[in-house]
């Protein structure tokens, strides 16, 4: 697994996720890796949506937070910034830029569905996110195998938050890392 400051990529999200409870990893299980509840997407390799559904068939929480385990940047802080844009009031404006994509009008905050992190070139990072759990859930379809995230939940009601600095940045090979 790749490192970052003797932290592996996983470490990194799952430090951003503190306090979370469950914790749930996705994916085949990691020496070393402790205090997690491990499952895994049908088939093996389905994707990324195949992911998600079987990361919550195991949250019974009314919000989830869903990190991609290769993200160099993220921080509980993103986590927070994630969160908060979730639960506040889109008219509300306020100092995170959060802007309401989906909606026809500014719907209350319980009518936010989620709350993605967006690249500097406007793009929504599907697995830098914090979701209502129902809403994620209806949005899923009976065969998530080979789908992508974008056109499944692109449908609900999300609001972008704006990534600082290298937040969004992922890796893909040793060449990506910093």
């Amino acid at each position: 697994m790749l490192e970052i400051d003797g932290r592996t990529l996983l470490a990194r999200s799952l430090e951003a996720l503190a306090g979370a409870d469950p914790l749930v990893v996705v994916g085949p299980r990691r020496e070393g890796v402790s205090g997690v509840r491990w499952t895994r997407e049908e088939p093996p390799g389905g994707g990324p949506v195949a992911a998600v559904a079987a990361g919550l068939s195991i949250v019974d929480r009314p919000r989830v937070v869903v990190l991609a385990a290769d993200l160099r940047g993220i921080t509980a802080a993103v986590v927070d910034r994630l969160l908060g844009a979730l639960d506040r009031d889109p008219g509300a404006g306020g100092p995170e830029g959060g802007t309401v994509r989906g909606a026809a009008d500014r719907p209350p905050a319980d009518a936010v569905d989620g709350a993605v992190l967006v690249d500097s070139a406007g793009r929504r990072q599907w697995l830098v996110g914090a979701w209502r759990t129902a809403a994620l859930r209806a949005a899923l379809p009976t065969r998530p195998e080979g789908l992508a995230l974008r056109r499944v939940l692109n449908g609900l009601t999300i609001v972008d938050v704006p990534a600082r600095g290298d937040e969004s940045a992922d890796v893909d090979t040793v060449d990506d890392l910093p």
